[in-house]
C-alpha cells in the first residue's frame, strides 16, 4: 500500500481513533482499496450518521473506490468527452448507493456488489436521455404499454383501436391515454412512413415505407423455447455460478476483467464458465 496515502490517524481527528487517516484516497491502488474498504465498512456500521467521523469514513470509501466507476465506464468508451463526464457522474451515484446499502455480513466482495449498481445507473442514464425530446419516466413507460395494447387490440379488432378502447383495455382515463400518445411523439424525430432505402433501390422497393417492413418473421423467435427451458436451470446454480454468468453474459465482461474483479486467473475463470455452460447444456438436453 502507498505509504504516502495513509498516515498516522493522529494527523486527522475526524478519522477517529480506530480508523487510519487517508491523505489521498484516490491514489490508493484498487487491490489495497479492497482491503482497506473492509476496515472502513466495519467501522461505518457503528458510526452515527451526521457525525464528522461518519462523513470521513463514507467519503473515503467513495474516493477509494472511484476506480470501479472508471472501470465500469470503459464499456461505454467511444462517447464524446462531455457525455463521458456525465457517465462518470451517474456512475458515482451508483457507487454511493452501493456504499450506503452494503453490509459486510453478505460475505461478498464490495466490488462484486457495487458494479451492478454503477452499471445500472449508467444504463438508466442512457434510457432516460435517449429520447429526442425528454419526457418523464412515467410517460416513457406508458408509451411502451400503449404500443403493446395497440398491437394487441389491432389484431383482435382488425382495426386500429380508438382512444376509448385503449383506455378501457389499460384501465386508464382517456386523458391519460392521450397524454401518453402525445408524449410518444418525443421518442424519435423520424417517421415509419419514410421510404425504405436510397433513391437507387430497385422497382420492387419503390413506394415501400418502414411501416411495410414491420411484422416480418424474426428468426430469433426460435430461441424462445430454449430460454424457457433454461430459466429453471439457472435457478439451480449456486451464487458464484450465477455471478459468473451475470458478469460474462449480462455485463459482457471479458474473462480477464472477471478474473481481476474476483481475484481469479483468466484460465480459472475460463474453466469455471466452461463447466457452468456444460452443466446447463446437459440439463437442457435431459429435460427436453
Amino acid at each position: 500500500m502507498d505509504a504516502s496515502a495513509v498516515s498516522d490517524p493522529a494527523a486527522a481527528p475526524a478519522a477517529g481513533a480506530d480508523l487510519p487517516w487517508v491523505e489521498d484516497a484516490g491514489k490508493i491502488a484498487p487491490r489495497d482499496a479492497r482491503e482497506l474498504s473492509r476496515v472502513f465498512f466495519d467501522r461505518l456500521q457503528t458510526l452515527e450518521e451526521g457525525t464528522p467521523e461518519y462523513a470521513y469514513a463514507r467519503n473515503t470509501l467513495i474516493e477509494m473506490n472511484m476506480s470501479l466507476v472508471q472501470f465500469s465506464a470503459r464499456r461505454f468508451r467511444g462517447r464524446g468527452p462531455e457525455e463521458m463526464e456525465d457517465i462518470l457522474q451517474v456512475g458515482t451515484i451508483g457507487l454511493i448507493k452501493a456504499i450506503d446499502r452494503f453490509d459486510l455480513s453478505r460475505e461478498v466482495e464490495f466490488t462484486t456488489f457495487a458494479v451492478p449498481y454503477i452499471v445500472g445507473e449508467m444504463k438508466r442514464f442512457f434510457r432516460d436521455t435517449s429520447w429526442a425530446v425528454h419526457v418523464p419516466r412515467r410517460l416513457q413507460e406508458l408509451r411502451v404499454e400503449l404500443a403493446k395494447a395497440r398491437d394487441h387490440l389491432t389484431a383482435v379488432l382488425d382495426t386500429p383501436p380508438t382512444v376509448a378502447e385503449l383506455a378501457a383495455y389499460l384501465e386508464l382515463t382517456e386523458d391519460e391515454v392521450i397524454e401518453g400518445l402525445v408524449a410518444s411523439n418525443g421518442y424519435t424525430a423520424g417517421s415509419i412512413d419514410l421510404p425504405v432505402g436510397d433513391d437507387g433501390d430497385s422497382s420492387a422497393e419503390a413506394g415501400r415505407t418502414y411501416a411495410d417492413t414491420i411484422g416480418e418473421w424474426d428468426p430469433a423467435m426460435d430461441l424462445v423455447e430454449n430460454f424457457q427451458a433454461l430459466a429453471p436451470l439457472l435457478k439451480r446454480l449456486d451464487a458464484r455460478e450465477r455471478l459468473l454468468l451475470q458478469m460474462r453474459f449480462g455485463q459482457e465482461m471479458t474473462q480477464a476483467e472477471i478474473g481481476a474483479e474476483l481475484g481469479y486467473s483468466q484460465m480459472h475463470v475460463s474453466r469455471l464458465l466452461s463447466r457452468i455452460v456444460a452443466k446447463l447444456r446437459a440439463g437442457m438436453l435431459t429435460e427436453r
